[in-house]
């Protein structure tokens, strides 16, 4: 299979089946099958492995718009009301939120860990746990002599929830991550100050609550790797101090790193840290409805393929939020669509045209043949929609031709009153905006202007007596006809037959 570009952007006008390709392109790239063999299927085959694909994280789809920015595509900051367990007393903090880009680039370049004794699931959360307190405490020496992490809240339920009444945000956060979150096969880090912790160990067992324990019921088994240690996990950390949050996600230390800090206290090389290089695919719907430069922001450079992470001119960025280093990884494929009729490809932003492969879609009446939608009540669907094209390139361009996609339906529904449907409802509206409601145009689109019998003409025009409508002599343009749709002729065949 030949190399597919790691940007690309499927144009054209509207209803070329541009964001229905895009599920073809993704499935083709994660099963290193050439775009021929995979289109050659059956598409509700491909359909169902994409939609497999997309549950497993592999595939992520996001439409642009106006209001879309970098604080949803990369990182922003969003305010989180926080009440303690009064209700009258409320609080708003604000909080760094990954976007969905950067959240799905973290997904890509996930390693897999693999060990023999230690029991390291093959993607570990990092864990870290305060126990009683920074430095030497009692309930720390007692849960390394025992194998176990516990935390307190002994005066809350057993199991907490969303709906758990009387605990703020804070609490609830932190318990609902030690009793749901954390996994056995996670790592955890004892915290030992704000740079250093001094224990690492293995999660090996599910959330138990033993009230015997009256401070402390909240218990997971642990396996100990190392206790008793001093290492400053500063640098590891991203050069972030650890909080004094009892349970959270060390989310910036790489797994790399940490396996290699766990073998130099196990005196073994028995890890193997496995690279993830699965292709995932990254999806822009409508990509040039939003503000390109905002949205991307310094992604523009990164999302080169030379530039990836992996690649010899790697390059990555300090994010401009929470200071994060971040680059894009090389498995990491973006598709973008683009309707050519919101705007042309000479308009957009020319950092963009650069760095992406753009691929043609066009109107296809090959695809209406191949789903047996011919003939209609004697009406030659392929052979009227061509004709439509070819008369709105002369009166306007080639990208605001009409898609084959828009009659497609017509595959399970092939009748008069579904074709009307489409005419009323999609057609018309679209030949309306195209041309500024100027009917005289659409006339001579929809062949209305050869129509000798008016009962089949789309658009009725009448003469406009200008005296019979305004007093006087108005000195100002006026125009000598007015228009309107006449239902009536969607329903009759000749009326489409006309056209061509």
């Amino acid at each position: 299979m030949e190399k597919v570009n790691k940007n690309m952007i499927l144009y054209g006008p509207p209803g070329t089946g541009k964001t229905y390709n895009t599920v073809t392109y993704a499935v083709s790239i994660i099963e290193n099958q050439p775009l021929e063999a995979i289109q050659s299927e059956n598409y509700s085959s491909v359909f169902e492995r994409y939609v497999s694909y997309k549950a497993q994280g592999r595939i992520a789809f996001t439409t642009f718009h106006q209001s879309y920015g970098y604080e949803e595509f990369i990182e922003g900051i969003k305010p989180v009301i926080s009440q303690d367990g009064d209700e009258e007393t409320t609080e708003i903090k604000y909080e760094y939120t990954p976007g969905l880009f950067k959240n799905f680039c973290h997904k890509a370049k996930e390693v897999r860990v693999q060990t023999s004794s230690l029991q390291i699931r093959e993607n570990p959360v990092i864990w870290n746990v305060l126990l009683g307190g920074t430095g030497e405490t009692e309930l720390k020496k007692d849960c390394f002599q025992h194998n176990y992490i516990k935390i307190g809240w002994s005066n809350m339920d057993e199991k907490v929830t969303e709906e758990t009444e009387k605990i703020n945000d804070k609490e609830r956060r932190i318990l609902l991550n030690f009793q749901e979150e954390m996994q056995e096969g996670d790592l955890v880090f004892i915290q030992k100050s704000n740079t250093s912790i001094d224990a690492i160990g293995v999660i090996t067992g599910p959330y138990e609550y033993d009230p015997s324990y009256e401070r402390y019921p909240r218990t997971r088994r642990v396996k100990w790797i190392k206790t008793h240690i001093d290492e400053n996990v500063y640098e590891l950390n991203k050069q972030t101090k650890l909080d004094r949050k009892t349970v959270y996600p060390l989310r910036k230390m790489e797994l790399k790193k940490v396996t290699a800090l766990i073998e130099k206290y196990t005196q073994t090389s028995e890890i193997n840290v496995e690279e993830n290089n699965k292709p995932y695919i990254f999806i822009i719907d409508e990509i040039n409805r939003g503000n390109i430069s905002k949205i991307f922001g310094e992604l523009i450079t990164l999302i080169e393929p030379t530039k990836r992470t992996g690649e010899e001119e790697a390059t990555t960025a300090i994010l401009p939020y929470t200071g994060d280093e971040f680059g894009v990884p090389n498995n990491v494929y973006i598709i973008g669509t683009m309707n050519t009729a919101d705007r042309s490809i000479a308009l957009m932003d020319t950092a963009l045209r650069r760095r992406f492969k753009f691929i043609e879609m066009m109107p296809d009446e090959n695809v209406l043949t191949s789903l047996d939608i011919q003939d209609i009540d004697g009406i030659h669907i392929p052979k009227m929609l061509k004709t439509m094209n070819e008369r709105i390139e002369y009166l306007y361009d080639r990208e605001h031709t009409i898609g084959h996609a828009y009659f497609t339906s017509l595959a399970k529904n092939p009748t008069l009153d579904r074709l009307a449907d489409i005419f009323l409802n999609a057609i018309i509206p679209l030949l309306q905006e195209y041309f500024y409601e100027d009917y005289s145009k659409i006339q001579l689109v929809l062949g209305d202007n050869a129509k000798e019998n008016s009962d089949y003409k789309f658009i009725l025009d009448h003469d406009i007596n200008v005296r019979k409508v305004f007093k006087g002599d108005p000195d100002i343009d006026l125009p000598e006809k007015k228009y309107s749709i006449q239902t009536n002729a969607f329903y009759q065949s000749e009326s489409y037959k006309l056209i061509y």
